[in-house]
Protein backbone atom coordinates (compact mmCIF):
# COMPACT_ATOMS: atom_id res chain seq x y z
CA UNK A 1 0.00 0.00 0.00
CA UNK A 2 1.44 3.35 -1.11
CA UNK A 3 0.30 6.71 0.28
CA UNK A 4 -0.26 10.04 -1.47
CA UNK A 5 -0.74 13.39 0.25
CA UNK A 6 -2.24 15.99 -2.08
CA UNK A 7 -1.07 19.26 -0.61
CA UNK A 8 -1.66 21.57 -3.55
CA UNK A 9 -4.50 23.86 -4.44
CA UNK A 10 -4.47 27.64 -4.61
CA UNK A 11 -5.86 28.10 -1.09
CA UNK A 12 -7.63 31.30 -2.11
CA UNK A 13 -9.89 31.19 0.95
CA UNK A 14 -6.77 31.58 3.10
CA UNK A 15 -5.61 34.81 1.40
CA UNK A 16 -3.36 36.70 2.16
CA UNK A 17 -1.23 33.99 3.81
CA UNK A 18 -1.72 31.70 0.80
CA UNK A 19 0.09 34.31 -1.30
CA UNK A 20 3.26 33.47 0.66
CA UNK A 21 3.03 29.72 1.23
CA UNK A 22 0.71 26.72 1.05
CA UNK A 23 -2.04 26.47 3.66
CA UNK A 24 -0.71 22.98 4.51
CA UNK A 25 2.25 24.74 6.12
CA UNK A 26 0.10 26.89 8.37
CA UNK A 27 0.31 26.10 12.06
CA UNK A 28 -2.25 23.85 13.72
CA UNK A 29 -1.43 24.50 17.37
CA UNK A 30 2.25 23.49 17.44
CA UNK A 31 3.02 21.87 14.09
CA UNK A 32 2.36 22.35 10.37
CA UNK A 33 -1.01 21.18 9.10
CA UNK A 34 0.57 18.59 6.77
CA UNK A 35 1.86 16.63 9.80
CA UNK A 36 -1.71 15.51 10.55
CA UNK A 37 -2.52 13.71 7.27
CA UNK A 38 0.97 12.19 7.15
CA UNK A 39 0.44 10.87 10.68
CA UNK A 40 -2.73 9.06 9.52
CA UNK A 41 -0.80 7.25 6.78
CA UNK A 42 1.98 6.34 9.23
CA UNK A 43 -0.48 5.02 11.81
CA UNK A 44 -1.87 2.81 9.04
CA UNK A 45 1.62 1.37 8.52
CA UNK A 46 2.17 3.14 5.19
CA UNK A 47 5.85 4.02 4.76
CA UNK A 48 6.15 4.98 1.06
CA UNK A 49 4.61 8.43 0.67
CA UNK A 50 4.34 10.82 -2.26
CA UNK A 51 3.68 14.50 -1.55
CA UNK A 52 2.11 16.40 -4.44
CA UNK A 53 2.08 20.19 -4.42
CA UNK A 54 2.82 23.27 -6.49
CA UNK A 55 6.35 24.21 -7.68
CA UNK A 56 6.76 26.96 -5.05
CA UNK A 57 5.95 24.74 -2.08
CA UNK A 58 7.73 21.47 -2.92
CA UNK A 59 11.16 22.84 -1.82
CA UNK A 60 9.66 23.76 1.57
CA UNK A 61 8.29 20.23 2.06
CA UNK A 62 11.68 18.83 1.02
CA UNK A 63 13.33 21.03 3.65
CA UNK A 64 10.81 19.85 6.24
CA UNK A 65 10.90 16.09 5.54
CA UNK A 66 13.91 15.47 3.25
CA UNK A 67 13.65 11.86 1.99
CA UNK A 68 11.88 10.71 5.16
CA UNK A 69 14.59 8.18 6.04
CA UNK A 70 15.07 9.68 9.53
CA UNK A 71 11.45 8.62 10.17
CA UNK A 72 11.84 5.22 8.58
CA UNK A 73 9.88 6.47 5.57
CA UNK A 74 10.52 6.85 1.88
CA UNK A 75 9.13 10.24 0.87
CA UNK A 76 9.13 11.48 -2.70
CA UNK A 77 7.73 14.60 -4.32
CA UNK A 78 5.88 15.53 -7.51
CA UNK A 79 4.57 18.82 -8.87
CA UNK A 80 0.98 19.60 -9.73
CA UNK A 81 1.41 22.55 -12.08
CA UNK A 82 -2.16 23.80 -11.68
CA UNK A 83 -5.09 22.85 -9.41
CA UNK A 84 -6.61 20.46 -11.94
CA UNK A 85 -8.52 18.36 -9.45
CA UNK A 86 -7.94 15.72 -6.80
CA UNK A 87 -8.14 12.81 -9.25
CA UNK A 88 -5.11 14.13 -11.13
CA UNK A 89 -3.06 12.81 -8.18
CA UNK A 90 -3.21 9.30 -9.65
CA UNK A 91 -1.98 10.46 -13.05
CA UNK A 92 0.87 12.47 -11.51
CA UNK A 93 1.67 9.56 -9.17
CA UNK A 94 1.43 6.76 -11.75
CA UNK A 95 5.12 5.79 -11.57
CA UNK A 96 5.07 6.03 -7.78
CA UNK A 97 1.99 3.81 -7.49
CA UNK A 98 3.38 1.29 -10.00
CA UNK A 99 1.46 -1.99 -9.52
CA UNK A 100 0.38 -1.32 -5.94
CA UNK A 101 -2.76 -0.14 -4.21
CA UNK A 102 -2.84 3.43 -2.95
CA UNK A 103 -4.33 5.53 -0.16
CA UNK A 104 -4.94 9.19 -0.94
CA UNK A 105 -5.37 11.75 1.82
CA UNK A 106 -5.91 15.45 1.28
CA UNK A 107 -3.34 17.69 2.92
CA UNK A 108 -5.94 19.79 4.72
CA UNK A 109 -7.93 16.92 6.24
CA UNK A 110 -7.43 15.95 9.88
CA UNK A 111 -8.71 12.82 11.60
CA UNK A 112 -8.54 12.39 15.35
CA UNK A 113 -9.68 9.45 17.45
CA UNK A 114 -9.72 5.70 16.93
CA UNK A 115 -8.86 5.11 13.30
CA UNK A 116 -10.20 1.54 13.25
CA UNK A 117 -12.37 2.38 10.23
CA UNK A 118 -9.19 3.14 8.26
CA UNK A 119 -7.19 0.15 9.52
CA UNK A 120 -10.13 -2.10 8.63
CA UNK A 121 -10.11 -0.79 5.06
CA UNK A 122 -6.36 -1.34 4.75
CA UNK A 123 -6.50 -4.87 6.13
CA UNK A 124 -9.37 -6.05 3.95
CA UNK A 125 -7.36 -5.80 0.73
CA UNK A 126 -10.67 -5.60 -1.05
CA UNK A 127 -10.96 -5.42 -4.80
CA UNK A 128 -12.03 -1.94 -5.75
CA UNK A 129 -12.23 1.17 -3.61
CA UNK A 130 -13.06 2.01 -0.01
CA UNK A 131 -14.25 5.48 0.90
CA UNK A 132 -15.70 6.75 4.15
CA UNK A 133 -18.87 8.53 5.24
CA UNK A 134 -19.02 11.07 8.06
CA UNK A 135 -22.21 12.70 9.31
CA UNK A 136 -22.19 16.51 8.97
CA UNK A 137 -24.56 19.42 9.58
CA UNK A 138 -23.81 21.15 6.25
CA UNK A 139 -23.90 18.45 3.57
CA UNK A 140 -24.20 20.93 0.67
CA UNK A 141 -20.50 21.76 1.14
CA UNK A 142 -19.23 18.23 0.44
CA UNK A 143 -19.43 15.17 -1.73
CA UNK A 144 -22.45 13.29 -0.33
CA UNK A 145 -23.13 9.56 -0.39
CA UNK A 146 -26.67 8.16 -0.41
CA UNK A 147 -27.49 4.78 1.12
CA UNK A 148 -30.40 2.40 0.52
CA UNK A 149 -32.40 0.75 3.32
CA UNK A 150 -29.75 -1.95 3.65
CA UNK A 151 -26.96 0.57 4.14
CA UNK A 152 -25.52 0.07 0.65
CA UNK A 153 -24.18 3.12 -1.19
CA UNK A 154 -26.32 3.87 -4.24
CA UNK A 155 -25.27 7.37 -5.31
CA UNK A 156 -22.61 10.05 -4.80
CA UNK A 157 -23.08 13.74 -5.55
CA UNK A 158 -20.58 16.59 -5.37
CA UNK A 159 -21.83 19.59 -3.34
CA UNK A 160 -25.55 18.94 -4.06
CA UNK A 161 -28.11 21.72 -3.66
CA UNK A 162 -30.56 19.16 -2.26
CA UNK A 163 -28.46 16.55 -0.43
CA UNK A 164 -29.90 13.02 -0.27
CA UNK A 165 -28.19 12.34 3.06
CA UNK A 166 -26.05 14.00 5.73
CA UNK A 167 -23.10 11.70 5.07
CA UNK A 168 -20.11 13.52 3.60
CA UNK A 169 -17.13 11.80 1.99
CA UNK A 170 -13.95 12.95 3.80
CA UNK A 171 -10.64 13.40 2.01
CA UNK A 172 -9.34 9.88 2.69
CA UNK A 173 -9.64 7.20 0.01
CA UNK A 174 -8.28 3.66 -0.46
CA UNK A 175 -8.03 2.31 -4.01
CA UNK A 176 -6.76 -0.72 -5.87
CA UNK A 177 -4.48 -0.29 -8.87
CA UNK A 178 -7.35 0.33 -11.31
CA UNK A 179 -7.59 3.89 -10.05
CA UNK A 180 -4.77 5.04 -12.36
CA UNK A 181 -6.59 4.04 -15.55
CA UNK A 182 -9.90 5.30 -14.19
CA UNK A 183 -8.33 8.72 -13.56
CA UNK A 184 -6.75 8.77 -17.02
CA UNK A 185 -10.15 8.27 -18.65
CA UNK A 186 -11.96 10.99 -16.73
CA UNK A 187 -13.25 14.10 -18.45
CA UNK A 188 -12.90 17.46 -16.66
CA UNK A 189 -16.01 18.66 -14.86
CA UNK A 190 -17.72 22.00 -15.42
CA UNK A 191 -15.14 23.40 -12.99
CA UNK A 192 -12.38 22.23 -15.34
CA UNK A 193 -11.16 19.66 -12.80
CA UNK A 194 -10.77 15.89 -12.64
CA UNK A 195 -13.18 15.15 -9.82
CA UNK A 196 -12.56 12.51 -7.16
CA UNK A 197 -16.34 12.02 -7.02
CA UNK A 198 -16.21 10.81 -10.64
CA UNK A 199 -13.54 8.27 -9.65
CA UNK A 200 -15.79 6.99 -6.89
CA UNK A 201 -18.77 6.88 -9.26
CA UNK A 202 -16.72 4.75 -11.67
CA UNK A 203 -16.09 2.22 -8.89
CA UNK A 204 -19.77 2.40 -7.91
CA UNK A 205 -20.75 1.55 -11.51
CA UNK A 206 -18.37 -1.42 -11.39
CA UNK A 207 -20.00 -2.61 -8.19
CA UNK A 208 -16.63 -2.25 -6.43
CA UNK A 209 -17.20 0.74 -4.15
CA UNK A 210 -17.16 0.00 -0.43
CA UNK A 211 -18.32 2.71 1.97
CA UNK A 212 -17.46 2.56 5.68
CA UNK A 213 -19.42 4.84 7.98
CA UNK A 214 -17.31 6.65 10.57
CA UNK A 215 -19.07 6.45 13.91
CA UNK A 216 -18.98 8.64 16.99
CA UNK A 217 -15.68 9.20 18.73
CA UNK A 218 -13.82 10.30 15.61
CA UNK A 219 -13.29 13.95 14.75
CA UNK A 220 -12.91 14.89 11.10
CA UNK A 221 -11.72 18.46 10.68
CA UNK A 222 -11.70 20.10 7.26
CA UNK A 223 -9.38 23.08 7.55
CA UNK A 224 -10.32 25.03 4.44
CA UNK A 225 -11.05 28.40 6.08
CA UNK A 226 -9.33 30.65 8.66
CA UNK A 227 -12.14 29.91 11.12
CA UNK A 228 -11.65 26.15 10.67
CA UNK A 229 -7.88 26.51 11.21
CA UNK A 230 -8.47 28.43 14.44
CA UNK A 231 -10.95 25.83 15.73
CA UNK A 232 -8.56 22.99 14.89
CA UNK A 233 -5.71 24.72 16.73
CA UNK A 234 -7.88 25.28 19.78
CA UNK A 235 -9.12 21.67 19.65
CA UNK A 236 -5.63 20.16 19.66
CA UNK A 237 -4.31 22.74 22.11
CA UNK A 238 -6.90 21.63 24.67
CA UNK A 239 -6.20 17.92 24.07
CA UNK A 240 -2.41 18.22 24.26
CA UNK A 241 -2.51 20.46 27.31
CA UNK A 242 -4.92 18.13 29.11
CA UNK A 243 -3.18 14.85 28.31
CA UNK A 244 0.43 15.92 28.01
CA UNK A 245 0.56 13.87 24.80
CA UNK A 246 1.16 15.26 21.35
CA UNK A 247 -1.09 14.55 18.39
CA UNK A 248 0.49 13.84 14.98
CA UNK A 249 4.03 13.86 16.33
CA UNK A 250 5.72 12.08 13.41
CA UNK A 251 8.93 11.27 15.25
CA UNK A 252 7.05 9.63 18.11
CA UNK A 253 4.85 7.64 15.71
CA UNK A 254 7.91 6.42 13.77
CA UNK A 255 9.49 5.21 17.03
CA UNK A 256 6.34 3.64 18.49
CA UNK A 257 5.51 1.88 15.20
CA UNK A 258 9.01 0.43 14.99
CA UNK A 259 9.92 2.32 11.82
CA UNK A 260 13.10 3.47 13.58
CA UNK A 261 15.12 1.99 16.45
CA UNK A 262 15.71 3.66 19.81
CA UNK A 263 19.22 4.70 18.76
CA UNK A 264 17.84 6.19 15.54
CA UNK A 265 15.13 7.96 17.49
CA UNK A 266 17.76 9.39 19.83
CA UNK A 267 19.72 10.72 16.87
CA UNK A 268 16.57 12.36 15.48
CA UNK A 269 15.90 14.04 18.83
CA UNK A 270 19.48 15.28 19.09
CA UNK A 271 19.16 16.98 15.71
CA UNK A 272 16.10 18.99 16.79
CA UNK A 273 16.91 22.46 18.18
CA UNK A 274 16.11 23.27 21.79
CA UNK A 275 12.34 23.68 21.93
CA UNK A 276 9.22 22.43 23.67
CA UNK A 277 8.89 19.91 20.85
CA UNK A 278 12.34 18.48 21.63
CA UNK A 279 11.57 18.46 25.36
CA UNK A 280 8.52 16.29 24.64
CA UNK A 281 10.51 13.84 22.52
CA UNK A 282 13.21 13.60 25.18
CA UNK A 283 10.52 12.51 27.66
CA UNK A 284 9.43 9.80 25.21
CA UNK A 285 13.06 8.72 24.84
CA UNK A 286 13.48 8.41 28.61
CA UNK A 287 10.34 6.31 29.13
Amino acid sequence: MKGIVLAGGSGTRMYPISKVYSKQLTLIYDKPLIYYPISVLMLGGIREILIISNPETIPLYQKLFEDGSHLGLKISYEIQVAPNGIAESFIIGEKFIAQDSVTLILGDNIFYGKLDFFYKALNHNKKGATIFAYQVNDPHRYGIVEFDQNGKAISIEEKPKNPKSNYAVPGLYVYDNKVVNIAKNLKPSSRGELEITDVNKAYLDLGELHVEKIGRGVAWLDTGTPEALLKASQFFGVIEDRQGLKVACLEEIAYQKGFISKSEFKKVVENIPKSLYRDYLEKILDE
